[in-house]
């Protein structure tokens, strides 16, 4: 008795079918580059429903959602690179290698250990590798996050690993904010900051980019030029 498919074996064929020679005309077009936006519009539809609690939705957005990874996976299969099994086989052994405290012997009691250990895990993969340079300051961010996600994410990595900021960053001026901000006062500013950008003629989402990359530039050559000052011999002339 033949075994019947399962539901994810059915989106692939189905995906397959649409990009057949008698197939869809617009998904024969696809390219990884031309889907990038859908991507983006789809994870932001998807995010919507997460905030609106709206379960029901939700279902049909991580299929939109799916339906991104499965078409990516299909064209670098027609291009001989990978398919979705190579996807899901590879995401699946990288989560059970770091998760040993899960799938193997060692027990970690608290989120925080987690996060140490999988720093550990990542920097031993990347050595496996022959990745021999010191790790960056800032971890690999994506170039299409979001500004807001992109800002947050370079202040995360600032506290995480006690970066000096210097004047790039007002520490005791954030710490004012954080202290007088809820979420309700938060979104009103970000929206108020926002509307008065648009007044402005200006792009709120370029310029907090922008802002964000030039706290990385100088807390990375504040870093550097501490490096320097404890170890002279490094600046010494060959």
């Amino acid at each position: 008795m033949a075994r019947s498919m399962s539901a994810i074996e059915d989106l692939c064929r189905t995906m397959a079918r649409l990009r057949a020679k008698d197939g869809c005309p617009w998904d024969q077009e696809q390219t990884h580059q031309s889907l990038a936006r859908c991507l983006i519009d789809e994870c932001s539809e998807l995010l919507e429903t997460i905030d609106h609690g709206d379960l029901p939705h939700m279902r049909e957005e991580l299929g939109d959602v799916l339906i991104q990874v499965v078409f990516h996976a299909r064209l670098a299969e027609e291009a001989g690179a990978f398919d979705f099994e190579d996807v899901a086989r590879e995401i699946n052994e990288k989560l059970i290698r770091r998760h040993p405290h899960v799938f193997g012997a060692d027990r970690l009691q608290t989120s925080a250990q987690v996060l140490v250990e999988w720093d550990r895990i990542k920097a031993n993969e990347r050595q496996a590798r022959g990745v021999v340079e010191p790790p960056p300051l800032f971890k690999p961010l994506p170039p299409r996050l979001p500004a807001l996600m992109f800002a947050e994410a370079v202040w995360k990595q600032i506290e995480k690993k006690q970066l000096p900021a210097g004047p790039a960053v007002d520490r005791a001026e954030v710490a004012a904010l954080a202290r007088e901000l809820s979420e309700a006062e938060l979104g009103r500013r970000l929206f108020e900051l926002a509307a008065a950008a648009r007044a402005r003629g200006l792009d709120a989402e370029g310029a907090l980019r922008r802002h964000a990359d030039g706290v990385v530039r100088a807390v990375e050559a504040q870093a550097g030029n501490a490096a320097n000052a404890a170890n002279p011999a490094a600046r010494a002339p060959a």
